[in-house]
């Protein structure tokens, strides 16, 4: 019925003279853009909702920035450590689970490293540092950079001092991954942004499966009471939409090569 309720005022937002689609903007993180994933989802929602979502692909410090700043009135991001500080700080209006992936270890065929064979997770980066093979980091304080410090700091490896073999990009996750591509290094980053990257080269998925790695991704709306100026209907419209079946079927159904890219798991509140 909240579902209804919702599609009823957009439609009537639309009746006549006002069938210009409303505006709402949306910081996402690179992942899910280079994904392909928003080039599915967007059209529908502006054909069930019509809404048309803005979006500021950025990594997930960026987005929470401009969450904090309040020029977004809603974000798409994956690192739940930061997401519950923004919502307990009285940025974000309450924190919405909506999909997740995992992360994956890339690097090339060959495995100088060995990843292949290793036991976890922080073990694989062990074993990089203990070859100093060359390892291609996003450096964006992006959600994935986070979980490639937390890796880090597990296996017990301090890459401020490894400046022979360790990069910080500084860009999103295609590319990182494209300069992972070009050096033939190691890299982490998104199964999703992995099996939708076009410029592989030699490089191959070497390490998955670790727990750790599991990538959840969560919708934030901006709390109105500090920024009065956020559009909370579209807001709240557009989070209904993707918590629902229509919403489960797409995101479920993204596949390429077969491989599924995302797992809906949003539940109701």
């Amino acid at each position: 019925m909240k579902i209804l309720n919702r599609l009823i005022m957009m439609a009537f937002l639309s009746i006549g003279g006002m069938a210009q689609a409303q505006e709402m903007r949306l910081a996402v993180t690179t992942s899910f853009h280079n994904s392909g994933l928003s080039d599915v989802l967007l059209p529908q929602i502006k054909a069930d909702l019509g809404i048309e979502v803005q979006l500021l692909v950025v990594g997930t410090g960026q987005a929470l920035k401009l969450g904090e700043a309040g020029d977004v009135d809603a974000i798409l991001v994956h690192s739940r450590a930061a997401e519950e500080a923004f919502v307990a700080a009285g940025f974000g209006a309450h924190r919405r689970e909506i999909m997740f992936n995992d992360f994956v270890l890339i690097g090339p065929d060959a495995d100088p490293a060995e990843i292949r064979v290793a036991a976890s997770a922080s073990r694989a980066l062990q074993m990089i540092a203990d070859t100093e093979n060359l390892f291609v980091s996003r450096g964006d304080e992006s959600g994935t950079h986070k979980m490639e410090r937390g890796l880090w700091q597990a296996a017990g490896v301090d890459t401020v001092a490894a400046d022979t073999w360790y990069r910080e990009a500084g860009s999103g996750m295609g590319a990182t991954l494209n300069t992972a591509s070009g050096m033939n290094a190691y890299v982490l980053a998104d199964r999703a942004s992995w099996l939708n990257f076009g410029n592989k080269g030699d490089l191959a998925l070497l390490f998955a499966g670790d727990p750790v790695l599991f990538n959840q991704y969560a919708f934030l709306p901006i709390n109105p009471a500090l920024h009065p100026h956020v559009k909370v209907d579209l807001v709240a419209a557009l989070e209904d939409w993707l918590t629902s079946d229509a919403a489960a079927e797409l995101i479920n159904g993204y596949k390429i090569n077969g491989e599924t890219l995302f797992t809906f798991n949003a539940t109701p509140q």
